[in-house]
């Protein structure tokens, strides 16, 4: 289950690459606008304003999420709905998902059916973390790893979830789309109070440590959490009141068809 409070915990930091990433999209008049993984909506809600034409649709597979979504005060549409299922109209023309491919394996053809079926000149416009290898998620890897908790979490992990933009370029520009790809680490300074948690582990709490929590019994959770934490408080020590936290995120917007090259 989503938390969207948790997940809006820091807004600010989590909105700011699905900012950067559609600033590399230049449609004008599209008729349909899709949101994959629209979470609790005030982005995609943002959709609307940038191309108020358009018909945006936002979907998440989350009902918590949706229903924080419908609560905005938005012409969006907006849906529970897998992401793996959707097909896309011959009207969308502008396809984005932001922060949600991570959660889904083998995710590449699924980008490979997309930019065979939206129409050509469609922008199919994704972002992921690409932060895998840092110090928080090879912390929540090795506490998984614990016997305490191995049994109920190693299938949840993996440490490769997403590839790398020169992987999504190739894997695009083969399907016939003209590719611009690239990454941004974000340094995002998290203020730390001494009387609450470690700021890296609240952020996790709204997005990596989910499938953790509804596996773990409260007790269970409440042990990996504080073992956990110790690792945090270690990798990323207070400084000035602060926390640095570097962010690699993964970026890629495409155009179909045979043409987009002119055009992107």
């Amino acid at each position: 289950m989503w938390d969207p409070t948790a997940y809006l915990r820091y807004s600010d930091e989590r909105s700011r690459p699905f900012h950067d990433l559609l600033n590399r999209v230049p449609a004008v008049r599209p008729r349909t606008v899709v949101d994959l993984g629209c979470g609790p909506g005030q982005l995609t809600a943002g959709l609307a304003e940038r191309w108020p034409d358009a018909r945006i649709v936002g979907l998440d597979s989350s009902p918590e999420m949706i229903d924080r979504a419908r609560a905005l005060p938005s012409p969006v549409e907006f849906a529970v709905a897998d992401l793996r299922d959707w097909r896309p109209s011959g009207d969308v023309d502008v396809l984005v998902t932001n922060a949600a491919l991570q959660w889904v394996p083998g995710h590449q053809e699924l980008l490979r059916r997309w930019a065979a079926e939206l129409p050509a000149g469609a922008w199919l416009a994704m972002q992921v973390p690409g932060n895998f290898d840092a110090p928080s998620h090879r912390a929540l890897r090795e506490v998984a790893g614990r016997p305490a908790w191995r049994a109920e979490l190693a299938p949840l992990q993996r440490a490769h979830p997403v590839d790398d933009p020169a992987d999504y370029a190739d894997l695009l520009t083969a399907a016939g789309c003209a590719v611009d790809a690239w990454e941004t680490s974000y340094v995002h300074l998290l203020p730390a109070d001494p009387a609450a948690d470690h700021p890296v582990l609240t952020w996790m709490e709204g997005t990596a440590l989910r499938p953790v929590r509804a596996a773990l019994d409260a007790a269970g959770w409440s042990a990996f959490r504080a073992e956990l934490g110790v690792r945090l408080d270690a990798a990323y020590p207070v400084r000035h009141g602060q926390v640095s936290f570097p962010f690699r995120r993964v970026f890629v917007v495409a155009r179909t068809g045979a043409h987009a090259q002119e055009n992107l």
